[in-house]
């Protein structure tokens, strides 16, 4: 039996905060939060953040990059910025539709693409 994705786990500061940017902002729905875990559901997929104690791994980068398909780029990327998002370069439209690279609350890079 082949191996099967069962959590894209991050690192974060603030759970609370970050599972509050990733509903509100992409939609996720919580499962659990607490102050040291939250579990948020995509469809069939399982985000885990996780309470880091360690600055030195948060400064070295030990992080996932979460890719996201969004029906709207403009408004997701609005709503992100709000909950404290910055974007990382501007917004491109290729021929397969707009992406964007955002860096969540806590540094995290989250890919945004909105088809054609």
């Amino acid at each position: 039996m082949a191996a099967s994705l069962r959590w894209i786990v991050q690192l974060h500061k603030d759970v609370p905060k970050a599972a509050k940017f990733y509903s509100e902002g992409l939609d996720l729905t919580i499962n659990v939060c607490t102050l040291r875990w939250a579990e948020l559901q995509s469809g069939p997929l399982k985000l885990a953040l996780l309470h880091s104690l360690s600055e030195h791994t948060m400064q070295k980068g030990y992080s996932s990059l979460l890719s996201f398909t969004v029906t709207d780029m403009n408004n997701t990327v609005s709503k992100l910025m709000a909950l404290g998002a910055e974007l990382d370069g501007p917004i491109k439209y290729e021929i397969h539709g707009k992406v964007a690279a955002m860096r969540c609350v806590d540094g995290h890079m989250v890919g945004l693409h909105e088809p054609a």
